[in-house]
């Protein structure tokens, strides 16, 4: 089976209507479960018989996502979808084949803008330990074949449900923005690899829930850059992110600025203290790749 789950906070009822439509009229999904964590999404009545809904507090996008992943529990693949993107015709059948090598745990589509060029083909990382989306702003490629992507980008991704039981799902501490980073590198400890495929595509309206919350976004995004890097960066890269906070203090807005580093820095023992957990387990394992897919 395989299902799909869609997580909305308050996006327009437009904006949610044209994801579930998209899904529903390609036909290539067994099972839909919409996590609604603002109370204000409605269903239409045509979909209704094809939707399951689940309204929860607001713990955060990977708290919602973890909700939905029990809900379907049983899927051999579940696909993670923001309320803002509309799939393309056909766009999981090349994705779902590219799960089935047994060390591949996360197979993510071409993030599309609304005037066709790329919006995400993964993520990949500055010095400063900021995570930045492969691709924006080019040409789709010509060549669609399938390519390995360090980090899958949570907005449009298809999971097997053996990576999702082997790493626990998203730490939901984050509340929002890196989640998909730290269950990318979390995953990578554990022998998972990750595709990106071109010949699967998704239309992406950014920014479409969060866009008016710019000092809350801003204070997430920064904090929790400076979590990653305490939890996977090089000392090097430790470095270079906390002092790109410190010399964000110069510029406004200042409060917002003080208060990501703060939380950043506080929060720095126990990402610590996680990751010299994670690599003594790793030492302590038979090898890497030991995690795989039960068959």
């Amino acid at each position: 089976m395989i299902a799909a789950v869609v997580v909305t906070f308050s996006a327009p009822t437009e904006v949610l209507d044209r994801c579930l439509r998209a899904l529903c009229d390609d036909g290539g999904i067994d099972r839909l479960v919409v996590v609604d964590t603002g109370g204000a999404a409605a269903i239409a009545a045509d979909l209704a018989a094809w939707v399951e809904l689940i309204a929860t507090e607001n713990r955060g996008y990977g708290a919602a996502a973890n909700i939905g992943f029990e809900a379907v529990e049983g899927a051999s693949a579940i696909a993670l979808l923001n309320d803002d993107v509309v799939v393309g015709p056909g766009w999981v059948t090349p994705l779902v084949a590219a799960l089935a090598p047994d060390d591949v745990g996360a197979v993510q589509p071409a993030l599309l803008g609304l005037d066709g060029d790329v919006a995400s083909l993964g993520v990949e990382f500055d010095r400063f330990g900021a995570g930045h989306d492969i691709g924006d702003g080019a040409p789709l490629p010509a060549d669609r074949s399938a390519r390995e992507i360090d980090v899958f980008t949570g907005g449009a991704v298809l999971f097997d449900a053996e990576f999702l039981r082997s790493t626990g799902g998203f730490d939901e501490r984050l509340f929002l923005y890196y989640e998909d980073v730290d269950l990318a590198h979390r995953g990578r400890r554990l022998g998972w690899r990750y595709l990106v495929i071109p010949a699967s595509t998704v239309e992406h309206r950014r920014g479409a829930t969060t866009g008016k919350q710019r000092d809350e976004t801003r204070f997430l995004q920064e904090r929790n850059r400076l979590w990653n890097a305490y939890r996977f960066g090089s000392a090097a890269t430790i470095g270079r992110a906390t002092w790109l906070s410190v010399r964000r203090l110069r510029h406004e807005p200042v409060d917002v600025h003080r208060r990501a580093l703060l939380a950043g820095v506080r929060g720095a023992p126990r990402r610590l203290i996680e990751r010299g957990r994670a690599r003594f387990a790793s030492n302590a394992s038979t090898g890497p790749g030991t995690a795989r897919k039960v068959t």
